[in-house]
């Protein structure tokens, strides 16, 4: 009988002005900010993702912008690529001729999947499996469900579920989320994070502390 304690373990990983990306990852035409990590065999093209947010494993994103401290579990899909149903033939030989010696590709159409760009704003948690489909807003502080297909906005600190997505209920009344988006955490500096860490535990003592 063999013991195995630990198998494939990564050292601690310590993040800082520089993104950190697993190699395995494939990234085409995208920006990072500081203190950012992208999981393994992650795809992402066309993408800002600004500071303290992550990627996780097998995740792909796609002409997407993404704020800061967005927290994106594994197996996520960002703005699929989308079909041209509307016409006789779904096939992709349609934009991607030059597969099949059919002429060159139709960039036309590449460019109109690019700019139905996805907007997912500051501290917003994405769960396992997750779908969010083009041209979606998601706001600050919301929550997506585990496999949980968007195909609408959704409003700031709202939670949501299901296929489609819909709200289940909002993380705060109305009068604390206008004063958690004026106060702004997210645009604090990381001096200011660490001195402030631990208001960010306690709405209450938080909304207090940092109201005008």
């Amino acid at each position: 009988m063999t013991k195995i304690d630990k198998l494939n373990t990564d050292l601690e990983i310590k993040l800082g002005e520089k993104p950190f990306i697993d190699p395995s990852a494939k990234i085409l035409n995208s920006s990072f900010g500081k203190y950012t990590q992208i999981g393994e065999f992650t795809n992402i093209s066309n993408t800002v993702l600004d500071d303290y947010s992550y990627i996780s494993e097998y995740s792909q994103v796609d002409n997407t912008e993404i704020g800061k401290f967005a927290n994106i579990a594994s197996n996520v899909r960002i703005n699929p690529g989308f079909h041209p149903y509307e016409m006789p033939c779904q096939h992709h030989m349609l934009y991607r001729k030059k597969m099949y010696g059919f002429g060159e590709n139709d960039e036309a159409f590449f460019n109109y999947r690019e700019v139905q760009k996805v907007h997912i704003g500051h501290d917003v948690w994405i769960g396992q499996a997750a779908v969010i489909m083009p041209s979606v807003k998601i706001g600050n502080g919301a929550i997506i469900g585990s496999n949980a297909v968007v195909t609408k906005d959704v409003p700031p600190f709202a939670i949501v579920a299901g296929v489609s997505a819909k709200i289940l209920k909002y993380r705060f009344t109305k009068d604390i989320i206008k004063r958690i988006e004026e106060i702004s955490w997210w645009d604090w500096s990381h001096e200011e994070l660490y001195k402030r860490l631990d208001d960010l535990k306690d709405i209450r003592k938080f909304v207090y502390k940092y109201s005008k």
